[in-house]
């Protein structure tokens, strides 16, 4: 029987000033193209289409930039939390919107921003590039103080959504989850970071600053980020900080989508995804 193992550090709250981004935001509804359709990812599509949920496209402005975002309601009567969904280095993918459906379905309000916006071809995002390795280029050619702002103005926008309650976690995957981790050091409002195999920032002064939980998801066969978390560990516990990571064995890199994907599916991925899900909807509800 695979177990997931577990690391608990105790929260501490510490205090320091508010980031705040005016952002306007126009809305669009459902408009595919804004997608890249990576290979293999046709039933990420196909679910997202099938959805019968509120599903649009915004943009949400801020300073001269306008973020692309993927914006999901859930069903619900009363008003809900929200969860900034940040991409992997394949940027804004239909399993991406798949999977902010997916939180929708569980009774959040999901938002995915492209942060590719105006990034691409003639000041295009994501779906405007040729190929995925132009993508992970772009990606990686990013300004981190863009990015910030970039997932400030769509936590604010978010926040203020009518059928918001005002509460806001993140969560990310692969290069998103290290960013979701590192957006945790900027944002202070932040009920949750959700970090899906990606690695802690490696300043003692960054992490002192978080003031959110971070729960991690790690895959069990990931030498690469797993070789990050002692020393994220030990971080956050200098600092007082709450972090949980959690291996599930048996898995690799990015299970959250190989979990899934028909054409690739193992069992131990699907394993470390079911579990991960569980855990990962558990959290949410304490929120």
């Amino acid at each position: 029987m695979r177990r997931a193992f577990v690391t608990i550090a105790a929260l501490s709250l510490s205090a320091f000033s508010a980031f705040a981004q005016d952002s306007v935001a126009s809305n669009h509804h459902h408009v595919e193209s804004l997608s890249f359709n990576a290979p293999g990812q046709d039933w990420a599509r196909q679910r997202v289409d099938k959805s019968p949920r509120h599903q649009e496209w915004v943009q949400v402005k801020h300073g001269g930039r306008a973020v692309n975002s993927f914006l999901v309601y859930p069903e619900v009567k009363g008003k809900a939390t929200s969860v900034v969904v940040i991409h992997e280095i394949m940027g804004m993918t239909d399993w991406v919107r798949s999977l902010t459906d997916q939180l929708a379905e569980a009774g959040y309000i999901a938002i995915a921003p492209d942060l590719l916006s105006g990034a691409g071809p003639k000041g295009g995002g994501t779906a405007d590039f040729a190929d995925r390795s132009a993508i992970g280029q772009a990606i990686r050619a990013l300004p981190p103080d863009q990015i910030t702002a970039d997932l400030n103005a769509v936590t604010d926008y978010v926040s203020k959504l009518p059928a918001a309650n005002g509460k806001v976690g993140v969560a990310g995957f692969c290069y998103g989850g290290a960013q979701s981790f590192r957006f945790a050091t900027r944002r202070p409002d932040l009920v949750a970071a959700f970090v899906f195999y990606g690695a802690g920032p490696e300043s003692k002064e960054d992490i002192a600053r978080i003031k959110a939980p971070v729960y991690g998801f790690y895959a069990g066969n990931d030498d690469r980020v797993n070789a990050t978390i002692p020393k994220t560990q030990e971080l956050m516990k200098e600092t007082g900080k709450k972090y949980e990571p959690v291996k599930y064995e048996g898995s690799g890199h990015g299970f959250m989508r190989a979990g899934e994907d028909p054409a690739n599916l193992s069992e131990a991925n699907k394993w470390a995804r079911d579990q991960a899900w569980g855990r990962w909807k558990g959290i949410l509800k304490k929120l």
